[in-house]
Parts: C-alpha cells; structure tokens; sequence
C-alpha cells in the first residue's frame, strides 16, 4: 500500500532539501529546458529528449529531436550562454563567455516515432513506459508538503537578493534543508535549518549566517524557527568554489527536490529536458493537478495518485488513488471520476493543461509544484478548476 510520510503515526520529524538555480544539476535542468522551449516555440509539435552535463568551463549537450531541427543547428550555443548568464555564473571556473559548448544532439529513433505518432488506426501513444505519481496535501496554502515549500522559499528568497543587488557577496549555488517537527500529523515547529550558500572570497561566516538567518526568518511562521545549535549555515566554514567547477552537474539528478520533498513517491523518471509527449513529464503533471484539487475541494486532506503507462499506447495502463486514509469519500469512485474529468491519454493531458508551449524554463528550478499559474501559461497543472465539479459530484459543501 503507498503511504505519505508520517502515514499512521502522529509525532515524528521529517526533513526535505531543496537547491537554487545556480547548483549545478539545477543549472543544467535549465539548459535542457530552455531547449525544450525553444523547439516548442518554433514548432509546437516538436519532440525533444535534452541531457545536460556541465563542468569546469564546459557543457556538452546530446538526445534526440525532431521537428525545428534549425533550432538545435542555429541557436543551442547561444541558449547554453544565456542561461549561463541569467543564472549568474561569470567566475574563472564557469564563465558564460568563456566556457566551451558541445552540441551532440542527433534525429530521434523512427522506431520510437512509429510508436508514439497518431496514425490511420490508432492515436498518438506514449513517449516511453513507465510510472508516474501525483500528491496533494492541506500542510501549505499551495497544498504541498510544508518541508520542501519552506526549503525551496528560503533559497528563493537568498536567489532574489541576490539577483536585486543585496547580496553582492553571494554566489549561484546554493542548498537548503529544513526539518520539521509533526504533532498529531501537522507541522509545528522547525526541529533543524541547513543552508549552504556560495560566496565571494573574504566575506565571514558569521556574516553569511545572519544574511540567511534574516531569510529563514522570513519565510518560517512566527515561533517556528529551530534552537541555535539546530542552525547550520555554511558548515563546512567554506564555500567560495561552486557551481559547475566544483561539481558536475547532468540533467534530471534532483527529481525529489522537483516534486514532493519525498514525502510522497517518486516514479523514478525525470522532468528537464522532455517535451510533453514523454509522460514521465506530462502525467507527472496530469497526477499533481488531479490530486490537488481532491484536496481543496475538501475531500482528502491528502491524495496520492498513480498512473502507468506502455509505450505507443495511447491510454493510462492503470489508474490508483489513495488517500492515506484522510478521505471523506470512497477512493474507488475517484478512481472512476477523475479519468471522465480529464482525458488521461497523452494527447488529452497535453491538451487539457495546454502544454504545447514553450512553459518550461520556469519549472527547472525551485519544483515544478506549489507554483502559481501565470498569465503566460506556465504551471497549469496547478489550476483548481475541478474543484467545484468534483463538489458537486460528492455533494461536498463548499467551504
């Protein structure tokens, strides 16, 4: 049975982590993104598969593509510099100007295209196999797990600083780590805070701390902030060195800090990089906008969903909800409802959240969950316009 964290006991402690734009992972999460919207720009069909890896003053970009091909002939160096340079990275150890760019992106497989593409007799399949989880919960206004909301706003917060001027002394890379404590399953209070922050050569550690502390602060309610001893900042007492230079970054390495902060499950595959055909990316999102809005039509205070696909087949393999044992109605007729609500094949979710658009760039740092919808048509999976179909279908009263 698949359970939330803390699922069944009422007083624990549980810990998500969360890392900036500037991390190297992350960084190279927005490379192959901003691919991906570049391609869907040009040609809202194209099919896009983008790995990233990035090291000292150097990345290499490879996968497989088709349709706007003159995108990734014409414009990959410059795409990889402009979001070097928007992150912020102009150090000896990965300059956006001077780092060197390998293109090794290639036509996609006719074998995979055959599967996936419409045809005479049968419509469009999925991308790949594999299977893909949704997660609601009432801990946070945006219906997400407290920790890694709190952990993504803290490194937030540090990155917008920076970008405005405050925080010359800071660098792109950055973590977080926020521990909270539950009593009777709800957060109360934080039990532990670890940030680690890049910084210019020369700036203490003490000043650092009380930078990032005036952070936590902020974005911690009143009275939850951890002891002192429980606060950890720069522990290692040094980190002038970072990004790319000081660790190797590769596409879809941080698939926890982009969704739930592992408090619910992970179906394995990654986001970055994928345009929505792959349900490894678009059902992910499908699961998430189904789940929340279960919970804020009152009729779970936490909704787990699952969905499985086959390659070239144009329909879920399987469809699971579950609770955790919080739902005021039978989880057996969500699992009938929902799939009439919205239509889970690969073509009907892409369709249903408009996700034919160059959306993505924004989703490759700071989660892909608990955002807000903009006028631009990101984060549409987060829309609550279910909400009242499913209430009146359950006879929920409105709130």
């Amino acid at each position: 049975m698949i359970q939330a964290q803390g699922q069944g006991r009422r007083h624990y402690i549980f810990t998500s982590e969360s890392v900036s734009e500037g991390h190297p992972d992350k960084v190279c999460d927005q490379i192959s993104d901003r691919i991906v919207d570049a391609m869907l720009a040009d040609h809202p069909e194209a099919r896009v598969a983008v790995e990233t890896l990035a090291t000292t003053n150097h990345v290499t970009v490879a996968g497989e593509v088709r349709g706007a091909e003159h995108i990734i002939r014409d414009q990959v160096d410059d795409l990889v510099r402009d979001t070097v340079k928007r992150i912020g990275y102009t150090q000896e150890g990965f300059d956006f100007e001077k780092l060197e760019v390998v293109n090794l992106i290639h036509a996609q497989s006719p074998d995979i295209a055959q599967g996936v593409d419409s045809g005479a007799n049968k419509d469009e399949g999925a991308g790949d196999q594999g299977i893909m989880f949704g997660f609601a919960c009432d801990e946070t206004p945006e219906l997400m797990p407290a920790p890694i909301g709190y952990a993504n706003d803290i490194l937030k917060r540090l990155s917008a600083g920076r970008h405005a001027g405050k925080y010359p002394q800071l660098g792109p890379d950055a973590k977080s780590q926020v521990s909270l404590v539950y009593e009777n399953g709800s957060p109360v209070r934080a039990h532990s805070v670890v940030v680690s922050t890049q910084h210019r050569e020369g700036v203490s550690q003490e000043e650092i701390r009380e930078l990032v502390r005036a952070e936590v602060l902020a974005v911690l309610p009143e009275g939850w902030m951890c002891e002192e001893k429980d606060f950890y900042v720069n522990p290692t007492g040094k980190f002038v060195i970072g990004g790319p230079d000081g660790d190797t970054g590769l596409t879809g390495r941080k698939i926890i800090v982009d969704t739930y902060g592992g408090a619910a499950p992970h179906g394995g595959g990654a986001f970055s990089g994928k345009d929505p055909t792959k349900v490894d990316r678009s059902a992910a999102y499908a699961a998430r906008y189904l789940a929340k809005n279960v919970v804020a039509a009152g009729l779970a205070r936490r909704c787990t969903i699952q969905l499985s696909y086959a390659i070239g087949v144009s329909h879920p393999i399987s469809f699971y909800v579950t609770t955790n044992g919080t739902g005021v109605v039978a989880t057996e007729e969500l699992e009938r409802i929902l799939p009439e609500m919205m239509d889970l094949s690969p073509r009907g979710i892409r369709k249903h959240l408009n996700l034919n658009r160059p959306i993505y760039a924004a989703t490759a740092a700071y989660g892909h969950f608990g955002r807000q919808p903009t006028e631009r048509g990101e984060f549409t999976w987060e829309k609550l316009d279910l909400v009242d179909a499913l209430r009146r279908h359950f006879g929920a009263k409105v709130a």
